[in-house]
């Protein structure tokens, strides 16, 4: 295996992970406030609260789903190639 197979195996992995955290946060603000989550945190008329909350959420989210993701992949493309992906692998 190369490292165009790591790249498309490891990125697309770490893209569903993230699209899927992403629905599972909205959905879990939606049944946590009955509300739409905020569209533009970044908007100044979104209550800081609201904003500063559904940043810290998602982003957890999004980037412990993309971890979890790439880590599996990463042994994946070891179990099937024998080592990990130069791109993983130590530098000596």
């Amino acid at each position: 295996m190369g490292s165009m197979v790591w790249k498309v195996l490891g990125t697309g992995a770490a893209v569903l992970a993230a699209s899927v955290a992403e629905k599972g946060v909205t959905s879990l603000w939606r049944a946590a406030t009955g509300e739409e989550p905020p569209v533009n945190p970044e908007d100044p008329d979104t209550h800081w609260s609201q904003a500063v909350t559904w940043a810290v959420l998602s982003g957890a989210a999004i980037g412990v789903a993309r971890l979890l993701a790439t880590r599996r992949a990463a042994a994946y493309y070891r179990a099937s190639s024998g080592s990990l992906p130069r791109a993983l692998s130590p530098r000596p």
